[in-house]
């Protein structure tokens, strides 16, 4: 009896360790646009090219002004491993390498779902990502696809 209240005490621990990191890969976010952005949808690779700067315009030619969430955002993190597939740390690695060659600078950085709203909002380009919790007022959500 002893052991199996061990095991048990043993995976509970397990598992309670590993709670926050769950929950983070867990939180949701919706991709936001200027209300002007003609765009309905797109794809995740599309807004991954647009947040890294690959690709600079929208299709309508406007140019794209892109923006994120703090690196210590829990958000952050969920749309860094869902839209571009890898982690936060490896995104920074990546705006490292682009800056210390010449090649781009970073989108700025906002500490909040509101920041990023108004920089959208603000921006005739804008393009961004938020918590589904936030006020969404001034701006469009775009569906996003897997292709």
């Amino acid at each position: 009896m002893k052991k199996y209240v061990v095991l048990i005490l043993a995976l509970a621990s397990v598992c309670w360790l590993h709670m926050p990191m769950a929950a983070q890969e867990n939180e949701a976010f919706v991709v936001i646009v200027h209300p002007d952005n003609p765009e309905q949808s797109i794809s995740k690779k599309r807004v991954s090219q647009l947040l890294l700067k690959e690709v600079s315009r929208w299709s309508s030619g406007v140019s794209a002004q892109p923006v994120d969430l703090d690196s210590g955002s829990p958000i952050r993190d969920a749309f860094s491993r869902a839209i571009h597939g890898r982690s936060v740390s490896s995104i920074k690695n990546y705006w490292v390498r682009k800056i210390f060659s010449g090649a781009a600078v970073p989108p700025p950085e906002v500490s909040s779902d509101s920041a990023a709203i108004n920089y959208v909002k603000s921006n005739t380009g804008g393009i961004g990502y938020v918590s589904t919790a936030a006020r969404l007022d001034g701006v469009k959500i775009l569906e996003v696809g897997n292709k």
